[in-house]
C-alpha cells in the first residue's frame, strides 16, 4: 500500500507555509508507509528508513533556510533538529540489529513529529507570520533538484 496520494497531514498541524507544509505532509506519508511495511513484514527496511532520515534532514535544512532567510533565530529550533537526527539515527540503528522493538520506534516517531509540528514550527510558523515575511523567493534544496 502506498500513502503518498492521500492527505495524511492533520488540518490541525497546518502552517500556512508551503514549503513546510508540503514536507511535513510528504514526512507523514513516509512514515505511514514504514509503518505499514513494518506491519506486513515485522522487520525496518533500511532503503525506506534512509530516505526518511535524508527526507527528515532536507525538511530541517529547509527551516532553517527560511529561517536564516527571515533573519529569525533558529538556533535552539536548529539545536533540537540535530539531536533529533542523533537520537532517530542512534535508535533506528539498535532496531536493525535487533536490540530495539521496531514498533516501539515507529510510536516514538509518530509522536515526535506531531509534537515538534505543535510544539516548535507552529511558533516559528507564527514569528514568519507576524514579521508578513515573503516566502516567493525563497530558494530551498528541494528547489533546486
Amino acid at each position: 500500500m502506498n500513502m503518498t496520494n492521500k492527505k495524511m497531514l492533520p488540518e490541525s498541524l497546518i502552517l500556512d507555509v508551503a514549503h513546510v507544509d508540503a514536507q511535513h505532509e510528504s514526512l507523514f506519508c513516509c512514515i505511514e508507509n514504514l509503518k505499514f511495511h513494518c506491519l506486513e513484514t515485522n522487520e525496518l527496511p533500511k532503503t525506506l528508513l534512509s530516505a526518511l532520515l535524508d527526507d527528515l534532514r532536507e525538511h530541517f535544512h529547509t527551516e532553517e533556510v527560511i529561517a536564516r532567510s527571515a533573519m529569525i533565530d533558529f538556533a535552539e529550533h536548529a539545536e533540537m533538529h540535530r539531536q533529533t537526527l542523533n537520537t532517530l539515527n542512534s535508535w533506528s540503528d539498535l532496531v536493525l540489529i535487533g536490540q530495539r522493538d521496531i514498533f516501539s520506534f515507529l510510536r516514538y516517531l509518530e509522536v515526535w513529529f506531531e509534537r515538534h509540528i505543535r510544539e516548535e514550527d507552529m511558533p516559528f510558523a507564527r514569528q514568519l507570520h507576524e514579521a508578513g515575511v515573503k516566502l516567493s523567493g525563497i530558494q530551498t534544496e528541494s528547489d533546486r533538484k
